[in-house]
């Protein structure tokens, strides 16, 4: 039988579920237009830490202090009588009699629920995928995994699977952990989403300049143990011998003794897809569906960042995570004027030193649209742009090796200007 947490003021309960960079954002942006006063505001973390900056989560190899990446003041927790609990995973959710309850069995009441659970990261259904020698990359908990993993003197070779901008991200940290380097990706190309075919083989050369190697075009099929011959030491084990095998569905395979999956991610919605009777909706593909007020099917529940679906979409970035925070905030607060009406999904980043910028339609979709091109082999630089068919309008560009035009171009792009 669960336990009920009865409140210590006569306020209504505001319930955030998640306490990961959206959902402090949420608690900042409901402190500043005063929600805590009206509210008794509970925040369930299913971590044993505050919200920490997943941004920079890499840097975390470098320091392992994870001081620096914190984001919550507990002080303004405290002043704002805000309740922080940490460890405790959400089970249950009754929307229509508007409570939840926690893994401890407690029955929490809400006046006003925010799921702001997150996203998880996808890993391949591969055999052997279990094996301890494989991690995925999303937590300071999977970190810390992964550090442990690479200290041992027998682990001395890493592989991400995944070329997108979190595999590369988990490259640097193997890089960094001094072990050989190697990144997997099934598409033909690195950063599918954001870079065009071209871009994405000049980003491919200049990281493998920095020592790491890139598979692309690599479907793994199984991993293999190889503890027992290592332990065994049979005969045909050599001095080098790895931890892992990863075999390829075209015949061949790769030697490694540590993998890390960072192959996308898909949105947080087990609470409901485990309790289809809570009465909150979720996405053909998953995801919680939320309107351009962040509000689910159901009264008084709302739903941002990762673990969100907007007009068949959910936004991977942490600035639209933030804008449904803010938006989700003022709703509450009675503030119907701001709307969620999608986001620009244009990024600017440093990949293993290697700056990378990507403005709308950087593969050139659009309906006769005209794509110009400037490549630079021997420095590494790629750029392209895309036009309107009369050439006035920008609709998208590709930077790698130099984006010092980025910002001038996102303007264009943003602000619908004519192009010079």
């Amino acid at each position: 039988m669960s336990s009920t947490i009865v409140s210590t003021t006569n306020k209504a309960k505001l319930v955030v579920i998640g306490n990961g960079m959206v959902g402090h954002h949420f608690v900042e942006r409901a402190i500043e237009q005063g929600l805590h006063e009206k509210f008794e505001i509970h925040v369930f973390a299913e971590e044993d830490r505050p919200a920490y900056d997943r941004v920079y989560l890499s840097s975390y190899f470098e320091h392992k202090d994870i001081s620096k990446l914190n984001l919550v003041d507990l002080s303004a927790y405290a002043a704002a009588q805000i309740q922080l609990h940490l460890n405790q995973r959400i089970v249950d959710i009754d929307a229509t009699n508007q409570y939840i309850i926690t893994e401890a069995g407690e029955q929490i009441e809400y006046g006003e629920l925010v799921l702001a659970t997150g996203s998880y990261p996808f890993v391949p259904p591969i055999p052997g995928r279990e094996h301890p020698h494989c991690h995925v990359y999303r937590t300071i908990a999977d970190l810390d995994d992964i550090l442990a993993i690479a200290e041992r003197p027998t682990v001395r070779k890493g592989v991400v699977v995944g070329g997108g901008l979190l595999g590369l991200e988990a490259a640097k940290a193997l890089v960094t952990l001094g072990l050989e380097t190697y990144v997997v990706e099934f598409a033909p190309q690195l950063m599918g989403v954001q870079l065009d075919a071209a871009g994405g083989e000049i980003l491919k050369r200049k990281i493998e300049a920095l020592g790491v190697k890139v598979l692309t075009g690599k479907n793994t099929q199984a991993i293999i143990d190889n503890t027992d011959a290592l332990s065994k030491n049979i005969s045909n084990t050599s001095e080098d011998q790895c931890h892992l095998t990863m075999q390829f569905t075209d015949d061949t395979s790769l030697d490694t003794d540590m993998i890390v999956f960072s192959a996308g991610i898909r949105p947080q919605d087990g609470i409901i897809k485990n309790n289809p009777e809570c009465g909150i909706e979720i996405g053909a593909r998953g995801g919680i569906l939320i309107d351009e007020q962040c509000r689910t099917n159901a009264a008084h529940v709302y739903a941002i960042g990762e673990c969100a679906v907007w007009d068949n979409k959910i936004f991977g970035l942490v600035a639209p995570g933030y804008s449904m925070a803010s938006i989700c905030a003022a709703q509450i607060t009675g503030d119907h004027s701001q709307t969620f009406t999608g986001a620009d999904m244009s990024t600017k980043l440093k990949l293993m030193g290697v700056d990378v910028g990507s403005i709308g339609d950087a593969h050139g979709n659009s309906a006769d649209s005209l794509s110009y091109l400037y490549q630079n082999p021997a420095e590494g630089i790629y750029k392209k742009l895309v036009t309107t068919p009369d050439n006035k309008r920008l609709l998208g560009a590709v930077l790698v090796g130099d984006t010092e035009d980025y910002n001038n171009l996102l303007q264009l792009y943003l602000n619908d200007i004519d192009l010079p």
